[in-house]
């Protein structure tokens, strides 16, 4: 179960992913956001929304083909969610799959704290991206402890020893 809802992140990260100013126009809606005013005119959270859907609509708008990388980001989270689904019918053998997961959890954070600062994003939204590499780590932990106990059930020893290099 908790592999499932990790899948169903990444498959729901990836197709989100498709639709970028569409969800810009509704999240500008919700938080009062008027696209015919300028990001200037607000502040904190509201000024990042207006901001990102402006460059949206205008990046859209003159190159439409730059939306093209955040198709191919989408397909990639579908992609990775495919390989979780190896662990799910034979998780012993695809222990790899939630190692691999795990590297890539952590690797989110120096990812989203060094590039958003090379692309000027705000610390707390980079904090915000930090939060899905932590809270991926967690289901994958657990998936990852209880693998162990099933290759220490498959092969006699004890769990500690199951995965160990």
């Amino acid at each position: 179960m908790v592999l499932w809802v990790f899948i169903a992140g990444l498959v729901l990260s990836g197709v989100t992913a498709f639709p970028l100013e569409s969800e810009l126009a509704l999240a500008s809606e919700f938080f009062g956001v008027d696209a015919a005013m300028s990001p200037d005119d607000y502040s904190g959270f509201t000024h990042w929304i207006a901001l990102i859907a402006q460059g949206l609509r205008e990046t859209n708008q003159r190159f439409p083909f730059l939306a093209y990388g955040t198709d191919w980001l989408a397909f990639g989270h579908l992609v990775i969610a495919l390989f979780f689904i190896g662990q799910l019918r034979d998780p012993v053998r695809n222990s790899w799959v939630v190692t691999a997961g795990m590297i890539a959890c952590v690797s989110v954070v120096p990812l989203a704290l060094i590039a958003g600062e090379v692309r000027e994003i705000p610390l707390e939204w980079r904090l915000f991206d930090c939060s899905f590499g932590v809270l991926g780590l967690v289901p994958l932990w657990f998936v990852r402890s209880h693998t162990r106990e099933l290759v220490a059930l498959e092969r006699g020893y004890d769990s500690a020893q199951a995965l160990s290099p």
